[in-house]
C-alpha cells in the first residue's frame, strides 16, 4: 500500500509523527517518577511512572531545577500532552537537549 492510499477521515485525530514522539528513553532504575502538568515540582502531579518504565520525549523546555540520578538539571521532558517529567531522572545519553524546544 502506498503512502497516498492511506485515507485519512478526520485529521484532528492523527499526531504528527517524528523521530524523537518514536524513540523512547529508560527512567532511572529503580526510581518511580512524577509526571507533572508542567516543567517543576509547583506543579501538580498527574500521575507516577513505575521504575523501569520508558517515555517518549516529544519536546523539551526550561524549567525548575531538579537533582537526580543523572545530575542536576533545569530541562524538563514532555513525555506526553501537558505531562513533563524531570530529565534528571530519564537517561537521554546527554546532559543538554535531545528534542526539539517546546512551544
Amino acid at each position: 500500500m502506498a503512502l497516498e492510499d492511506i485515507a485519512v477521515t478526520d485529521a484532528a485525530d492523527v499526531e504528527p509523527l517524528t523521530a524523537q514522539a518514536l524513540r523512547t528513553y529508560p527512567l532511572a532504575p529503580g526510581h518511580n517518577v512524577n509526571v507533572r502538568s508542567g516543567p517543576g515540582t509547583h506543579f501538580s502531579i498527574v500521575r507516577t511512572l513505575p521504575a523501569g518504565s520508558r517515555v517518549p520525549i516529544y519536546c523539551q523546555c526550561p524549567g525548575e531545577s531538579v537533582t537526580g540520578p543523572y545530575g542536576t538539571s533545569k530541562i524538563w521532558d514532555n513525555i506526553s500532552n501537558g505531562q513533563f517529567v524531570a530529565d534528571a531522572y530519564v537517561q537521554t545519553g546527554s546532559d543538554g537537549y535531545v528534542a526539539p524546544a517546546c512551544s
